[in-house]
């Protein structure tokens, strides 16, 4: 039964900043590691670093492919994930071809994250598609669902964070209603107060992407003071 006042098990907590150094990364795992979160999710020049950090510490390592924008090329996006399962990783948070889904080249899209469920599967970790649901309307984040599921996908992501926006209550309950059972969804982006988080959590959110993972288990009386902090996701 899912209890409010233990998010820590469903938060990647997060540093995907292009100016992210070796210590933020250290701090990072450090945090992640006493605070007993789900991963880390971390750039792919981390990944090392933090399974060596986090070993034997129960903390799983994430890591992104074809990060942020998702038009790279199928091969290209296989070799990244290919390297990040080879360096440590057991989760891989890979962007949907927004530009091709957009242009109807829907089998071509569903067979790309095929691919990438296969190897992510065949090495023993798990695939989570962002489809950017500030990009897609309605009917659009339905049918991005109906593609992870039939590709294999593990969970379906709502953001980067590096879009307009991020997580709403709204996108989650949207993909809830139109996923199989079996497949969990990952809210990202905007979340920075516990407040935030247990709603995500209660319209069928099963991880939690943040920077801001150390706030979200602020009691709710200091969710106020919290929302002012600047993102980083």
């Amino acid at each position: 039964m899912f209890d409010p006042q233990n998010l820590a098990p469903r938060i990647d907590h997060t540093l995907l900043k292009p100016e992210a150094t070796q210590p933020h990364i250290e701090q990072l795992c450090a945090e992640a590691r006493a605070a007993g979160f789900a991963s880390v999710c971390v750039p792919p020049c981390y990944v090392t670093s933090a399974v060596n950090a986090l070993y034997d510490s129960g903390v799983a390592v994430c890591t992104v492919v074809g990060f942020p924008l998702g038009y790279q090329l199928t091969k290209v996006k296989f070799f990244e994930a290919h390297q990040a399962l080879a360096d440590g990783a057991t989760e891989i948070d890979v962007v949907m071809n927004v530009a091709a889904f957009k242009s109807g080249r829907l089998a071509e899209v569903e067979d790309e994250l095929s691919q990438l469920a296969e190897l992510c599967h065949f090495r023993g970790g798990l695939l989570k598609v962002i489809i950017e649901t500030a990009l897609l309307a309605p009917e659009e984040i339905v049918l991005a669902c109906e593609l992870c599921a039939e590709a294999g996908a593990d969970f379906v992501k709502t953001s980067t964070g590096f879009a307009s926006r991020g997580a709403s209550v709204e996108d989650v309950q949207l993909m809830r209603r139109h996923l199989p059972a079996h497949i969990r969804i990952k809210a990202a982006g905007g979340i920075r107060t516990h407040a935030q988080a247990l709603a995500l959590v209660q319209a069928g959110a099963d991880r939690l992407g943040a920077s801001a993972g150390l706030a979200l288990l602020t009691p709710p009386d200091a969710d106020q003071a919290a929302a002012h902090e600047p993102s980083a996701y």
